[in-house]
């Protein structure tokens, strides 16, 4: 049994969005730490979603309160971590939190589900922080980190 109540994540361009976006279209909660100004690099994150604001501008901050705010993370690529990406997999790693990356690369959607969801349940992930790359240096992680979130969110639905 899945034990998701939250969806989170820094709201960065990229898988960040997707994700959310993904929570948002099943009507699922959502959040996470955002940089001050709500800034993304397509300029501030709408209000419509469900943000904290923090005082620092600094995306680093952002990326370490969510790994703290987080039960686990999960990080999307379609490749090796580089970046942002590689800070939250250290910093998971560093605050022993669960940390779960998933190489598009070299795994399709139905694997990942799978996988996923079998690591959602056995460290019993209540609230998610999902990262990865922003949209410019990878133009398809938006759509497959929100088909991710929906599936993991329609079988809860299915098995609650």
């Amino acid at each position: 049994m899945m034990h998701l109540v939250k969806i989170i994540s820094g709201g960065q361009t990229g898988a960040d969005q997707g994700a959310l976006d993904g929570a948002i279209a099943c009507a699922f909660p959502h959040g996470g730490a955002i940089p001050a100004g709500r800034m993304t690099e397509a300029g501030p994150l709408p209000m419509s979603y469900t943000m904290e604001e923090l005082a620092s501008h600094r995306y680093m901050d952002r990326t370490i309160k969510n790994v703290k705010d987080g039960d686990g993370t999960l990080i999307l690529s379609n490749y090796h971590l580089t970046g942002g990406s590689a800070l939250t997999y250290k910093t998971a790693r560093k605050l022993t939190k669960p940390c779960l990356h998933i190489d598009f690369s070299n795994k399709d959607m139905m694997q990942a589900v799978k996988i996923v969801n079998r690591w959602l349940q056995e460290h019993q992930i209540q609230i998610l922080n999902v990262a990865g790359p922003r949209a410019s240096s990878d133009s398809e992680i938006y759509g497959l980190a929100r088909e991710l979130v929906v599936a993991l969110l329609s079988r809860k639905k299915r098995n609650p």
